[in-house]
């Protein structure tokens, strides 16, 4: 648009000429105008006059003729504006001021000019802002050589020289700035600060006739000029964002509607700027702007389309016409980055409908192929850009500096999506200012200038990056466009739309050739303008503005996702021409990762892209939060890691990357699912445990694990960190990963729990790499300012301190940022720039470079120190932090590491080393208790993570105070958590589990009473009947076979937690640990048995092997039943006894089977099962098996014999046979021996020698074999036959009946046992045998002595088996009379080294009277476990407690044991007993261990020894010490305190006496030094504690009444709350300090009074008032939409099956319980969340139990849905219609307003059997991306529930196998979604 100036005449003249010329044009096409205006301008004597129709305006010449608009004016005015000039004239003529409204864009404000231009009116230009203060409109003060003195400003301005003040963008101004010009705008009145008052020109001038002008100046009145008029430009506010106009203000303006131009005019217009370009597209792309600014399109969400930028594109199209349509509109509009579903397929429609969607057809630029210096145009470039098959080349503006051609920068590689990109910037670069978007706290003022103080203390205003870039014409990058606000925005458009910009301190930037017009109408030079501050903005000037994607979806008028309001409104389309990052397409990457990091490993880049574009492809929430963590520049990072150290795993990488320790469990959840679906695992790294985590400093490299570095050498060493830290290998690791990213130049973040150790890793890594730091620890008030530039004032000039950031860019330090999260994220954002592009701009004007090359001979430039470092330490994101999201906004420039608290093993050497002193037991205890509250931390069932700094402290006070109790110093971390009951519970459990008897008293101790053994006699002799007598020395004959191995065959183990839970917590006994076994309630007990500390347990029905560790984490479980057979000729019940093989073959047991003799051998570690055939006809099983459990008689099953098997060989025989079969399992073979007897029993005395038992008679014999039994060995085995004598021959030889051993030791007692027990100093071989007769007794000299044995027998007063089993109370029920039979299991066992023998008997065979007193009736017991103790010649029983489970088929039961326990030993001093349902405890019966337990548990308790506690303080009394007296005594010893006069006083002076000072000696005269014992004191009385009691229950029947529920009702609501009371205690304390989030304050600025907001220090000195920051509660942002509440729908099964099935695993009350949890949990949170609960059952799929609007209040009302819940179920249809019910639930929450929708189901599993295929389930919970769904399935028939687990997608559903697990996934539901964001 260059016009010719014509300089003939005034410049008058040469406007009215052209204006005649334009409307020449418009004057013979009158066709479709219903009326047409002409402006005219005639020159007449008294001047010259304009008229618009019929309407005429006198000109006036203007003073400043700088200040009139130029170049405003079109060369032909259509006939809209025509109209709207005429109608401006016509108010101005009256005098009135106008307000021009109409949709965003530069429309108004050119019209308003026009007018100007046209009138010949200087302009005041103010775009208002919510930045903008009275000041800016009024007054502002300055500083000029120490004084302050007053700058008008604009409004003054225009009212006192006759301008017209225009005010743009009214709606943005705060709400309570703009009635400053009230009076102004009413009557031309208004005060001024300086005390000059301005008056309207009449009253002025009828004032004058009256007083001089010289008495009204030195009143300070001062005439507004009769010319001044207000402008003000603003848009409608109901529909766009902003203040609504404030009504006194509104009544005082004339407004005006200025919508788009007509079509027609829109198309004259668009022909003229694209001559080259096809009417007919011309058309098509203004219909299509006029559709999407209809009515109709606004209301289906969709922004304006940006009609005013049609003009640039039409350039672009004019040099490109291949260019296709649609790729032109996505840059004016881009819909699809800012439009949901709904507003895409609107648009296309439009689209396709004015036939636009040609993308298809023609092809986009695809790259720039060269750039270079225009020769024609100065300050242009000319571009060369290949389309489709031809080039174009087309003039850019250029900047100042040299080009360098593409593709040069190092660091830039060019993937053919980018290259395209540029093309298509460049095209856009040719018109218009540009936007990218791809993957805020900066005022209006900043943008553009800073105020600062010349040296001589004058304020002056500093232009912004901004303005200098406009003036020297450079692209101006403005980033993160989206975290600004919109009215600080809206200062720019008119430098966007129009180049033209007021600055504050009255400089005035114009268009180039608007510049060069006014010097040549002026005759000005350049220096003449500047002078009067007007200066040109380049032409090369170009914005080019950055921003992320916009919220998807969220309309910027109503309520969005996640809260986000919507940045890319309808005001911002005008201003930018789009261009949208797309993420690199997979094989880009590629090329781009392989060019950055050359060395990386195919196939780990191959998996890290599959794995990432897996993610960014799903449209699940979740998945697409971690995809963003994954960004290219994460996947770079990764790469780069992994060609310096190819050897580390993928998994560790993105699990680092995602920071997964810290994610919601659904987030880690859908992690996990994601990698093994790229077949990405963590391969465990055996050289975990081996690997050498220390360091080691030579030569200057310091050498962490495998990684060195060099040692830095400061130069500032008191700047390094030095910290006591206790080296430990979890923290070496962290450190070893920390180095290698560092020395990959990286920068990093620590994120972790509180006290887990970050500032002591930082402060060590920092230490021992040499390297000085910088330390900024952030927090609330943290703002840009204090991360940067500390400004203060000296001596009225404002000098800036460097922040440590600036110290450490500066000096090359290390920048440690503490607590990062607890800064708002707008103000940490600015590190972001600095990392990434290494710049930064200081608010005093001096900038950080990077680029060495950049910062060369430029002014003001900081280079960044190579070494500069930043160490960012945050805690981990959400709950109960509350931190902000430092890690969301950040993280992908950092590389993060998580630091978690140590590992146990790891974290006891770092306690040992904080105490060495305390006891190992203590700290394993404290390192175990508190290992499990951190991990019911992360399942959120406690809020607060307790940390490695709590047990560290814990331990210090120990080390320091050892004898106080670690019960009474653990409640130094506790007692935080003291009043909140269910976390106490929570607590209490956790500790007593671990054994930390918190709250037990010293006591307490309840160990059985001890009985009196008999004393001991001799009873006889055992003789071994050698002599020459052949008959009675027998040889047996041996043969020797290998044996047949079948299999292996695999079968699963598994492993189930083991639930350890110390007895000792609240009082001392017997007994130490107990856990349950995981087992199946139909399961039977048969065999227990110990091998060091591993039990195993065997069960039969089906058969099964547990094996668990003494204080192992896991129980191993193996499931026998696909190996025995389960019938063979009817029922056939296996009988199975368990041996485990020693070293080595530890962890490998043998399992005899009685019935049909199977021996197989089992692996537990790898689950290999292998069947040994130990003869070869061993396979055919008997041709009818006995039932063992009937109560027929029948022929002896096969026994085992295993007391030598951890040495590897087993003895087996059958009952009745007469054949021995040695197995030798390292061998393989098997030694058969033949015996001349038939056996009964076979006991292993010694390895060589046995003792059998002769079937009939009972008679003893004794086998003597040879050690080393080898083949050819000819040596047989001999056997001896035992005659037993008693003591008095008189009775004749051998009448006594021969007794059958119970047990019999296979090793002697020690001899200090021995001698104890027999009362004299004896050593011997001997072996300890118990029967029914006696409590013991011992042989001595059995069996190594041939001379006759010596029997002691601790004798019973009444034999066991005469002690009928009185089948009274409970086990009458069980047990029937089926005992005819003897047990299977004696349950007898000797300690040998605790001298003991310890025994289980039914509660009938025990004389409780003689143990509990009359009064006391004894506990129900399963069984009592007898200990006789050989020592103290005491005998104690112990109780064991009735199981909590028994097993339906108790005939059985009685078989295995003839009590309900079975009793194995476990180590030397203890024994462990499994009852029948499972239950495992430990008892230690061995005095020693007991007293040494006791010692311990009393110290950690602590001795309060009762004595109170004196405290004495050494002072001087004032009375100084007159010689020590005895004093008097006092005849009556009454009790004297303090004075100096008696003897025997407490606290006194001189006397003797207690706790005195200067007395001789202490002398106690028996007083009580009066103290009530702090038990005493503790106990409340009874009557208050009645009192309490009664009011509770009163106020509960009051509120029971109140709400009429019976107390029935309230007893069955009761067991539903109570059932989930921890779950809903942990929810709303969550949703409480959310809420509490949510309101805190933010910073108020430009306040009267708080605290001095640091921007305004300058204003301050110059005098403002309004200089002040506080906290307040801000008002919601104009127009943002009111914060709806979330949207929940419990979607719960009442099928039939759920009522049928709750028998088995109680599902319906489950389902029942988590509807009450949400009940419960959202009482009082209607405001934030809206639920209703719907059933879906057979009847129909929308059953409601609580609707949205009445949701029940009170006890009764809910019970009242749960009730429904169960009556539904109980009668309805069956039929499954959970897909139908979800869908439909999804389907209509989605159509409900709402701020998030949630749709939780609740089902069983059995969809397949209606039918159902899990992926349609599937893709339905995903059908809509607006509604979170997710699933809960209640286990169901075998794996049904996981095989769906594995279909769905991960995160959306999980599988409760124990319904106990719904309530808790629940609660994990709402913790990771809703609450993340609430």
């Amino acid at each position: 648009m260059h016009y010719q100036l014509l300089r003939s005449g005034t410049a008058a003249a040469v406007a009215s000429r052209r204006v005649r010329n334009i409307l020449g044009s418009l004057l013979g096409r009158d066709g479709w105008m219903w009326r047409s205006h002409e402006v005219k301008l005639v020159s007449t004597s008294s001047g010259d006059t304009v008229t618009i129709g019929e309407i005429s305006y006198k000109l006036k010449t203007p003073q400043n003729p700088e200040l009139v608009p130029l170049k405003y004016l079109p060369d032909s005015v259509p006939q809209t504006v025509a109209q709207h000039l005429r109608w401006i004239m016509q108010k101005d003529i009256l005098g009135q001021d106008v307000f021009l409204i109409g949709p965003p864009g530069p429309l108004r404000r050119s019209i308003a000019m026009q007018y100007l231009e046209l009138t010949k009116r200087e302009v005041e230009y103010v775009a208002l802002s919510r930045d903008t203060t009275e000041t800016d409109l009024k007054q502002r003060r300055e500083i000029r050589s120490g004084t302050a003195f007053y700058l008008d400003q604009c409004a003054v301005r225009a009212a006192t020289q006759g301008r017209v003040l225009v005010l743009e963008g009214l709606e943005k101004a705060e709400r309570n700035v703009l009635p400053v010009l009230n009076n102004l705008l009413e009557n031309r009145e208004m005060q001024l600060e300086d005390g000059r008052f301005l008056m309207s020109a009449e009253r002025y001038d009828k004032l004058l006739q009256e007083h001089t002008k010289e008495e009204l100046d030195s009143w300070k009145i001062v005439r507004v000029s009769e010319d001044f008029r207000v402008i003000a430009l603003g848009l409608p506010v109901p529909k766009y964002k902003g203040n609504p106009l404030d009504p006194p203000l509104r009544s005082r303006f004339q407004a005006r509607d200025i919508y788009y131009l007509p079509f027609k005019d829109q198309l004259e217009l668009l022909y003229t700027a694209g001559p080259n370009v096809a009417a007919e597209r011309v058309s098509q792309l203004v219909s299509l702007a006029t559709t999407l600014c209809s009515q109709e399109s606004s209301n289906l969400g969709l922004p304006d389309f940006p009609v005013d930028n049609l003009v640039a594109a039409l350039h672009v199209l004019n040099t490109f016409p291949t260019l296709s349509s649609q790729q032109l509109v996505q840059r004016l509009y881009p819909y699809k980055s800012i439009l949901g579903k709904d507003g895409h397929t609107a648009v296309e429609s439009v689209l396709s409908r004015f036939e636009l969607l040609d993308g298809r057809r023609q092809s986009a630029p695809s790259k720039v192929l060269s750039v270079c210096t225009s020769s024609e145009h100065e300050g242009h470039a000319d571009v060369r850009v290949q389309t489709a098959d031809k080039e174009i080349t087309f003039q850019v503006p250029a900047g100042s500096k040299e080009l360098r051609p593409p593709n040069s920068s190092p660091t830039f590689i060019n993937t053919p999506s980018h290259s395209q990109l540029l093309a298509e910037m460049m095209q856009s670069h040719m018109v218009k200012d540009l936007c990218l978007i791809g993957a805020k706290d900066m005022t209006a003022r900043d943008l553009l200038q800073q105020r600062y103080t010349l040296p001589n203390g004058d304020t002056a205003w500093r232009a912004s990056p901004l303005v200098t870039a406009a003036m020297e014409g450079k692209l101006l990058i403005l980033d993160g466009i989206h975290r600004v606000n919109l009215g600080t925005l809206a200062v720019l458009s008119r430098l966007l739309h129009d180049r033209e910009l007021d600055l504050y301190d009255g400089t005035r930037l114009l268009r180039w050739d608007r510049y060069q017009t006014l010097k040549e109408q002026l005759q000005f030079s350049d220096q003449q303008l500047q002078e009067r501050s007007i200066f040109p903005i380049h032409p090369s000037f170009r914005v080019l503005a950055l921003a992320e994607p916009p919220v998807v979806g969220a309309s910027s008028s109503s309520g969005s996702s996640r809260g986000q309001q919507q940045w890319l409104g309808p005001e911002l389309l005008t201003m930018f021409l789009y261009h949208t990052v797309a993420p690199l397409a997979k094989a880009e990457e590629m090329g781009l990762i392989q060019g950055l990091a050359p060395n990386v490993p195919e196939e780990a880049a191959e998996q890290l892209l599959q794995l990432t574009h897996g993610l960014r492809q799903t449209n699940d929430p979740t998945a697409q939060s971690l995809a963003s963590s994954l960004s290219t520049r994460q996947l770079l990072r990764i790469c780069r890691r992994l060609s310096q150290y190819p050897e580390e795993s993928i998994a560790h990488a993105v699990n680092k990357a995602c920071l997964s320790r810290f994610l919601p469990s659904l987030a880690r959840a859908s992690l996990e699912k994601a990698l093994t679906n790229c077949s990405v695992q963590d391969p465990p790294d055996p050289a975990e445990q081996t690997r050498d985590h220390s360091y080691v400093v030579q030569d200057g490299v310091l050498t962490i694990g495998k990684v060195s570095a060099p040692i830095y050498n400061p130069n500032q060493k008191m700047k390094v960190p030095d910290v006591l830290f206790y080296d430990n290998p979890q923290h070496m690791m962290v450190m070893e990963d920390m180095l290698k990213d560092f020395l990959l130049g990286e920068h990093l973040l620590l994120v972790g729990n509180q006290g887990v150790g970050k500032n002591k890793i930082v402060d060590r890594f920092l230490h021992l790499l040499n390297r000085p730091r910088e330390y900024l620890q952030l927090h609330r008030d943290t703002t840009v300012q204090t991360l940067t530039l500390q400004p203060s004032v000296r001596d009225g000039i404002i000098t800036y301190e460097d922040s440590p950031l600036v110290k450490a860019v500066k000096h090359g330090h290390i920048l440690v940022i503490d607590e990062a999260d607890k800064a708002p994220t707008n103000v940490t954002c600015i590190l972001k720039t600095l990392v990434e592009s290494g710049e930064m701009i200081l608010a005093d004007g001096r900038r950080i470079i990077s680029d060495p090359r950049e910062a060369t001979g430029r002014p003001n430039i900081i280079g960044m120190h190579p070494d500069f470092r930043m160490l960012v330490l945050a805690n981990r994101p959400g709950f109960p932090f509350l931190g902000n999201d430092f890690f969301g906004a950040l993280g992908d420039i950092f590389s993060c590491h998580a630091v978690d608290n140590p590992k146990p093993q790891a974290e006891l050497a770092m306690l040992k080393q904080y105490g060495p002193d305390v006891p190992e037991a203590t700290l394993q205890k404290l390192v175990a208790a508190f290992g499990e509250l951190r991990s019911m931390a992360d399942q959120g069932t406690i809020t607060y993570p307790y940390s490695t700094r709590e047990v560290v402290n814990i331990v210090k006070h120990l080390q320091k105070f050892p004898n106080e109790g670690l019960a009474n110093v653990v409640r130094n971390v506790f007692d935080f958590d003291s009043y909140n009951k269910d976390t106490r519970e929570v607590l209490i459990e956790a500790l007593h589990k671990h054994g930390i008897p918190i709250g037990a008293k010293p006591t307490s101790v309840n160990l059985a009473k001890e009985l009196p053994l008999p004393d001991v006699r001799m009873t006889g002799y055992w003789a071994l009947n050698q002599g020459g007598n052949a008959r009675r020395k027998l040889l047996c004959p041996t043969e020797t076979h290998t044996i047949d191995v079948k299999g292996p065959a695999f079968l699963r183990v598994q492993s189930y937690p083991c639930h350890r839970q110390e007895s000792r917590a609240l009082s001392f006994t017997e007994e130490k640990a107990h856990w349950q076994i995981p087992m199946n309630e139909v399961n039977i007990i048969c065999d227990v048995v110990s091998s060091d500390d591993t039990l195993y347990v065997a069960m039969c029905n089906p058969v099964a092997l547990y094996s668990m560790k003494e204080r192992g984490e896991n129980i191993q479980c193996m499931e026998l039943y696909d190996v025995f057979p389960r019938t063979i000729s009817g029922v056939w019940q296996p009988f199975v006894t368990v041996a485990p093989l020693g070293s080595p073959l530890d962890g490998q047991v043998v399992l005899h089977e009685e019935q049909s003799n199977t021996v197989l051998h089992l692996d537990m570690v790898t689950g290999a099962v292998r069947r040994l055939m130990l003869s070869p006809d061993s396979d055919q099983t008997p041709s009818r098996p006995s039932n063992w459990w009937s109560s027929k008689e029948q022929q002896g099953g096969h026994k085992m014999c295993r007391d030598f098997s951890q040495k590897n060989w087993l003895l087996f025989y059958k009952e009745n046979g007469n054949q021995l079969e040695v197995l030798d399992v390292l061998e393989g073979r098997v030694h058969s021996i033949s015996l001349p007897i038939n056996l009964k029993s076979v006991f292993l005395v010694a390895e060589d020698r046995w003792l059998l038992l002769e079937s009939n008679t009972n008679k003893k014999f004794l086998l003597t074999k040879p050690m080393h039994m080898a083949a050819e060995d000819s040596e047989v085995c001999q056997l001896h036959s035992i005659s037993e004598d008693p003591v008095s021959a008189g009775h004749g030889a051998g009448s006594a009946e021969a007794s059958v051993p119970q047990m019999l030791s296979n090793e002697q007692l020690p001899n200090e046992n021995l001698s104890a027990a027999l009362d004299q100093k004896i050593v011997s071989p001997n072996r300890v045998l118990a029967d029914t007769s006696c409590f013991a007794q011992i042989i001595v000299g059995f069996p190594d002595l041939m001379s006759p044995n010596e029997v002691y027998t601790f004798k019973r007063p009444v034999d066991l088996s005469a002690i009928k089993g009185g089948e009274s109370g409970s086990h009458a029920f069980f047990r029937g009379a089926l005992r005819s039979d003897t047990a299977k299991r004696e349950n007898c066992v000797s300690l040998l080294s605790a001298n003991q023998v310890v025994r289980a008997i039914p509660p009938t065979k025990v004389p409780l009277r003689d143990i509990y007193p009359k009064d006391v009736t004894p506990p129900m017991a399963a069984a009592y476990l007898e200990v006789t103790d050989l020592t103290s010649k005491k005998l104690k029983y112990i109780p064991v407690p009735r199981s909590m489970t028994v097993s339906p088929y108790t005939s059985w039961l009685s078989k295995v044991s003839d009590c309900d326990v079975l009793v194995a030993a476990l180590g030397s001093g203890s024994v462990v007993t499994v009852d029948m349902g499972g239950y495992v405890r430990q008892w230690e019966t061995g005095l020693d261990t007991l007293q040494r337990s006791l010692m311990e548990w009393r110290n950690m308790i602590g001795t309060e020894d009762g004595r109170p506690i004196q405290i004495t303080i050494q002072r001087d009394s004032g009375m100084n010490v007159s010689a020590p007296k005895h004093g008097k005594m006092d005849p009556s010893n009454a009790p004297h305190v303090g004075g100096n006069q008696w003897a025997g006083g407490t606290g006194g002076r001189d006397t003797a006496g207690l706790g005195g000072k200067g007395g001789p000696y202490r002398l106690d005269a028996g007083h009580k030094v009066h103290q009530v014992s702090q038990a005493e004191k503790d106990a409340v009385p009874e009557e208050v504690r009645r009192a309490a009691r009664e009011m509770a229950e009163k106020a509960f029947k009051e509120r029971l009444k109140e709400i009429g529920m019976s107390e029935y009702d309230a007893s069955t609501y009761e067991r539903f709350s109570s059932a989930v009371r921890r779950q809903v205690q942990s929810l709303r304390i969550i949703l409480d300090s959310l809420q509490a989030k949510g309101k805190e304050r933010q910073w108020l600025k430009n306040q009267a009074m708080g605290e001095l907001d640091d921007s305004k220090i300058i204003d301050g000195l110059t005098g403002e008032k309004t200089i002040y920051k506080r906290r307040g509660e801000l008002d919601p942002e104009l127009g943002s939409p009111q914060q709806k509440p979330k949207r929940l729908r419990v979607l719960a099964d009442l099928s039939g099956s759920m009522y049928r099935f709750n028998g088995v695993d109680g599902r319906l009350e489950r389902s029942m319980e988590a509807v009450c949890m949400v009940m419960e949990a959202l009482e009082s949170y209607e405001h934030k969340f809206k639920y209703d609960i719907v059933g879906h059952s057979g009847d129909g799929y929308d059953i409601e139990l609580v609707s949205a609007d009445k949701m029940p209040k009170n006890d009764k009302q809910r019970l009242k849905v749960l009730k429904t819940m169960h009556a539904h179920a109980q009668f309805c249809m069956s039929g499954d219609y959970t897909l139908e019910a979800t869908d439909a639930s999804i389907k209509e929450l989605a159509r409900e307003e709402a701020d998030e929708h949630f749709v939780v189901v609740l089902s069983d599993a059995n969809l397949e059997r209606y039918g159902i295929r899990p992926e349609r389930f599937a893709q339905v919970l995903t059908s809509d991306p607006q509604v979170n769904a997710f699933a809960i399935f209640i286990g169901s028939l075998g794996d049904q529930a996981e095989r769906l687990q594995r279909t769905l997608p991960a995160g959306r559903s999980f599988v409760a196998m124990d319904t106990k697990q719904i309530p808790q996934i629940l609660q994990q539901i709402f913790t990771s979604t809703m609450l993340s964001s609430a």
